[in-house]
This record gives C-alpha cells, structure tokens and sequence, in this order.
C-alpha cells in the first residue's frame, strides 16, 4: 500500500440478480493522498460489479502498469483489467494486449464526455474494450457514503446497481458507451 495512504476498511454485502453471484467481501482499500472519495468508491463499485474471488485491487495511483483492479487466472494470466477515470489511449491499447477483458469506469460528466469524444474513434476498434460511465449524481452520491470503516449492502438486478449503508441508499444505472465484442 502507498505510504502516506488513508485506509479504509469495506465489508460488502453483495447480492447480484444479474449474474446470480452472492457473497460477503471484507476489503482494505488504500485511498492515495491525491485520490478523491469519489474515485475510491467508483473503484469499490468496480469491484462490487464484477466480485470474484481471484479480483484484487492493484498498487493504486502510483503503480502505471497495472490497473485499478485485476482478476488473473492460476497461471498468472490477466482474465479482467479494470481502470476507473479518463486513461489515456496508449495505456489501454496496451492493457488490451495484455488482458483478455479491458473495462474502463469514466465519471465525472462533462470531463468523461469530452475524453471520450476524443478516443472513441480508436477505442471502438478494440473488441476486448468495455467502457461504462456512471452518472455524476451517482458517483457523488457514492462518495458520500465513504467512511473509514463502511458495512455496505448491494444489489444488481437488471442492471440498476442499489448500495446502502443502513442510512443511505444511492441508485444508480450506468451508460454502456462501448460493450465488447
């Protein structure tokens, strides 16, 4: 974990209707000094959409070769790369090449609407590139339920994403701008 970094501990309660996968996660997530609460818990929410046993967050904001989360098989192959923001277009071309799944998480509205006015010519020719964004009412919501120890219940069912901490609850459904093939 990066030095100077807030921890945050996160106990998940996941219930997702959509790919019948129910589970309890306990996480320890390393917030970087320059990392936003918004950021961290669009990463969380990574991980709550694709929670698998083998997913696992990566070294964080200073590490550029590797990803926000990653899921890699027995042998050491990555299965899943996931990236949360505006990457730029080589880093993904290249995680693409070394993934068999890429998705990127953009936020933040107007900034994830220009980035991907600018990439999405050269990012649609990648068949193995998924890039999702999420409402900015959804990822600042989510930011306000970022706590240093956090009990979070959610739930997927078709495709409208529910995370609740008992007081709580923030409903959100994402944009699929580019699925892959």
């Amino acid at each position: 974990m990066a030095s100077n970094a807030t921890i945050f501990k996160a106990g998940l309660q996941i219930t997702d209707l959509d790919r019948n996968y129910y589970q309890d996660h306990a996480l320890t997530l390393a917030r970087h000094p320059s990392e936003t609460d918004e950021r961290m818990m669009i990463r969380l929410l990574a991980f709550v959409l694709h929670a698998h046993e083998a997913l696992s967050f990566g070294r964080g904001l200073s590490a550029e070769d590797e990803p926000d989360l990653w899921k890699k098989d027995l042998t050491g192959a990555i299965e899943l790369w996931i990236e949360v923001g505006q990457p730029d277009e080589k880093s993904i071309r290249q995680a693409c090449g070394r993934a068999k799944q890429v998705v990127i998480y953009t936020y933040g509205s107007r900034g994830a609407d220009q980035w991907w006015e600018q990439n999405r010519t050269k990012l649609e020719r990648l068949n193995n590139l998924a890039v999702m964004n999420l409402p900015p009412e959804g990822s600042r919501a989510l930011a306000k339920l970022a706590q240093r120890n956090m009990q979070l219940q959610c739930t997927i069912q078709e495709k409208v994403i529910l995370i609740g901490d008992g007081n709580s609850l923030v409903q959100m459904e994402l944009t699929i701008l580019k699925g892959a093939a």
